[in-house]
C-alpha cells in the first residue's frame, strides 16, 4: 500500500478534501482510488469525461485527477469543460503515452500538473497537496452571505459569529482595512436579522462635509440653513425599524460624535432647525479602517461613543490573512466579467495564479478585483500570463514597507503559523513561541487574531455567543 503524505496542519488534513478521479482503465481507477482513500481523501471515480462533468456540481471536488487518453472525451477536452465550471479548480493530468506536444498543449490550456504513468504514489500525493495549498476547507454559507466569497477557515468563523450576532438587537462594530468588504458583512447581518423586512441605509462618514453629514444623518427643517429649500427627514428617521450602517465612523467630526451619542442614548433625533425630537428605532452597524481604541487614547474619538458602538466587535480580515480565498475570488470576478461583457471567461495560468496568491494585496479584495478586470480586458489570449499580472501590479509590488510595517507583518504571519500548528491551543502556542501567555495575548489582540479561528472543525459547535468578544 502507498505511503501516506507528510501530515499537514489540521485545515489541510486529507479528510477535508474531495478528489474526483477520471480514467477509462478500471485497474487504474481501483489502484489510485485505493491510495487516496487510504490516505484519507474523499474520492469519487468515473470512467469518462461526460460522467465527470455531471458529477462536478454534485460532488464539488477540490481537485480533479484525470487521464489524458480516454474514449469519447479526452483529458484536454475535459479540462476545458472543467474550466467552464471553475476557472481555478486544479486539474492534474496523467498519461502513459504522452509526448512533448501533449504536455505543451495541456500547459497552454492551464493544467496544474502533467504526470506520466506509471505514477508513483508519493509523487501523486505531493502534487495533490501542492494543488490543495491554494484551496480552503470551509464551505461558503450562500444563504447568509451570498455576496461574500470565501472558503477559508478564518472567514467561516467570522460568518458564524455574524450569524449569531444578526439575531440580536445589539450594535455591531466591524473593524478591518479598506477594501475588505465590511459593508457586505453589514448587509448580510441585516438580511439575517429580525429587521430584514425593513430598510438598510448606509452612509460614509468620511466622504461628506460636517454640515452635509449632520443633515444627512439627523435631517433638517426647511430654511434651517442656506440651501435648505425643503425638509429632509435624515437617515435615522428614514431607517426607522431597520438598520443604519455608519461606514468610516472614525472620521466623524467631534461635534457630530456628541449628537450621535445622544441619539443612541435617548432613541430620539432632533433635525437641524427643529424644536421637537422624534422617536427612532434603528440598529447601528458601524465600521472603520482606523484603530478606534488608539483614536480614543489620542482624544480624537469619544470614549463613551466608542463603547456604545463597540458592543459586539467583529473583524474583517485582510486578503493576506485569507489567501485560500484568492483563487475563489478570482474565479468569481472572471465569471462576472465574462457575464458583463458577454464573452467567454478567460483564465490565469498556474504561474500567474500562484503569483497572485503570494502577493500582499494592500488594497485587499477591491484591489484584486481591479487587477482581475484589467488583466481579463488586456489579455490577448484565453490564458492570462504571469507577465501581464506583474504589469498590472507594478504600482504595488515595489511599494517598500516601513520597518514597523515589516515587523508587524512578520509578527502576524508568525503568530498565524504557530496557531495553525497547535490547532488554536494558547498554552501550546506560548510554548512554541517561547513567550509568556500574557504577552502572547497582547500580541494576538494587537493583530486582531482570535485563537478560536484556528481550532479544529470539531470546535465549531461552540455554545451560543462563544467567539464573540463583548466589551
Amino acid at each position: 500500500m502507498a505511503q501516506k503524505p507528510i501530515p499537514l496542519p489540521a485545515e489541510f488534513e486529507p479528510k477535508n478534501f474531495r478528489v474526483l478521479l477520471v480514467d477509462d482503465d478500471p485497474f487504474i481507477l481501483i489502484l489510485i482510488s485505493a491510495w487516496l482513500e487510504d490516505a484519507g481523501y474523499q474520492i469519487k471515480t468515473c470512467s469518462n469525461g461526460i460522467e465527470a462533468i455531471q458529477l462536478l456540481p454534485e460532488f464539488r471536488p477540490h481537485v480533479v485527477v484525470t487521464d489524458l487518453r480516454m474514449d469519447g472525451m479526452d483529458g484536454i477536452t475535459l479540462l476545458k469543460e472543467i474550466q467552464h465550471y471553475s476557472s481555478v479548480m486544479p486539474v492534474i493530468m496523467l498519461s502513459g503515452s504522452a509526448n512533448i506536444s501533449d504536455a505543451v498543449r495541456a500547459a497552454h490550456q492551464g493544467v496544474f500538473e502533467f504526470l506520466t504513468k506509471p505514477v508513483e504514489p508519493d509523487a501523486l500525493f505531493k502534487c495533490i497537496q501542492s494543488a490543495l495549498a491554494h484551496v480552503g476547507t470551509a464551505e461558503q454559507d450562500n444563504e447568509f452571505a451570498p455576496a461574500i466569497i470565501y472558503q477559508s477557515a478564518i472567514m467561516a468563523s467570522l460568518i458564524k459569529q455574524a450569524q449569531r450576532v444578526a439575531k440580536t438587537r445589539s450594535s455591531v462594530f466591524v473593524g478591518g482595512a479598506t477594501g475588505t468588504g465590511k459593508e457586505l458583512l453589514a448587509r448580510a447581518i441585516h438580511r439575517a436579522s429580525p429587521r430584514a423586512n425593513a430598510v438598510f441605509m448606509a452612509i460614509n462618514c468620511g466622504a461628506l462635509s460636517e454640515q452635509l453629514l449632520e443633515s444627512e444623518l439627523f435631517g433638517h427643517e426647511k430654511g434651517a440653513f442656506t440651501g435648505a429649500v425643503r425638509k429632509n427627514l435624515g437617515l435615522f428617521q428614514a431607517a426607522h425599524g431597520g438598520t443604519l450602517f455608519l461606514d468610516e465612523v472614525g472620521d466623524m467630526p467631534a461635534s457630530l460624535q456628541v449628537k450621535l451619542l445622544r441619539v443612541l442614548q435617548e432613541g430620539k433625533v432632533r433635525p437641524v432647525g427643529a424644536v421637537d425630537s422624534v422617536d427612532v428605532d434603528v440598529r447601528i452597524i458601524s465600521a472603520t479602517h482606523r484603530d478606534l481604541e488608539a483614536s480614543v487614547k489620542r482624544g480624537e474619538f469619544r470614549e463613551d461613543l466608542f463603547y456604545r458602538l463597540n458592543v459586539i466587535p467583529l473583524y474583517m480580515p485582510s486578503l493576506s490573512e485569507r489567501r485560500e480565498d484568492i483563487p475563489l475570488l478570482i474565479d468569481h470576478f472572471l465569471a462576472e466579467q465574462g457575464r458583463q461583457e458577454g464573452t467567454e471567461p478567460v483564465r490565469f495560468s498556474p504561474e500567474a495564479l500562484a503569483y497572485m496568491v503570494s502577493m500582499p494585496w494592500p488594497g485587499n479584495v477591491r484591489q484584486l478585483q481591479n487587477v482581475v478586470e484589467q488583466c481579463s480586458v488586456l489579455s490577448s489570449s484565453p490564458l492570462i500570463p504571469l507577465s501581464l499580472v506583474k504589469h498590472a501590479l507594478r504600482d504595488t509590488v515595489y511599494k517598500f514597507q516601513t520597518l514597523v510595517q515589516a515587523r508587524d507583518e512578520f509578527d502576524k504571519t508568525y503568530l498565524q503559523r504557530v496557531l495553525r500548528m497547535v490547532g488554536g491551543n494558547l498554552k501550546n502556542a506560548a510554548t512554541v513561541a517561547d513567550c509568556e501567555p500574557a504577552h502572547l495575548n497582547e500580541l494576538l489582540n494587537k493583530h486582531h487574531l482570535n485563537h478560536q479561528d484556528f481550532c479544529k472543525p470539531e470546535e465549531d459547535a461552540a455554545p451560543e455567543g462563544e467567539g464573540i468578544q463583548l466589551q
